[in-house]
Parts: C-alpha cells; structure tokens; sequence
C-alpha cells in the first residue's frame, strides 16, 4: 500500500502564485506517472499535469504557460508550482501517483480559492 498526501492549497488573490506538493511514501517499489487534477463544485474532476518516469509532462491547455509541474524521484515528490492564478482555477487539487505493480493512488485532495 502507498499513502499519498498533498499539501500547499489555501487562499490567494488573483494573478498570486501558489505551489502544491505531493508526497508518496509506503510500499513503493517504482511509480510510472504523477499528476495532478482538480475538480470544481458541480463540475468533472480534470486532468490539470501530469509528469512520467521520462520526464515528459502534459498540460490541460487553460494551465499551460501558467503551471508547471516537476518532480523529485529521490522524494517520490511532484509539484505543481502554479502562477497567475485566476479564480476559474478555484478547486479541489488532487494529486495521483500511477504505479506499475499497483495501479493508481490518490490523495485526500487540497483546496485552492482564487479570489479577491
């Protein structure tokens, strides 16, 4: 069993910056992928960025130029720096570890609210 766990979220104003950090720790042996994803009230979940064991990294298209994801191997650790926040970008974040042996691991989930 892996355990995921985000932290980061909170409060800021539009065109602030926040960074979000996701942690896995427990029995893992490799992870293939990391991303993030976020989901609104009365809306999807939705890919936001994900990274893979290469290195190569997706965006959804309202992110792009304004997140950026990286990650940590040696920490099991990804991040999404997030910059010139607006409040569309109001919403749950979750991050997501996809492992070969195991499949996905999700975390709890951070809150992110842009508003002035």
């Amino acid at each position: 069993q892996a355990q995921v766990v985000e932290s980061g979220g909170g409060l800021v104003q539009p065109g602030g910056s926040l960074r979000l950090s996701c942690a896995a720790s427990g029995r893992i042996f490799s992870i293939f992928a990391m991303g993030w994803y976020r989901q609104a009230p009365g809306k999807q979940r939705e890919l936001v960025a994900a990274i893979i064991s290469g290195g190569n990294t997706v965006y959804a298209d309202s992110v792009k130029g304004r997140f950026t994801i990286s990650r940590d191997n040696a920490k099991n650790t990804v991040y999404l720096q997030m910059n010139s926040l607006k409040p569309e970008d109001t919403a749950v974040y979750y991050c997501k570890i996809t492992t070969p042996a195991d499949g996905d691991y999700w975390g709890q989930g951070t809150q992110v609210t842009v508003s002035s």
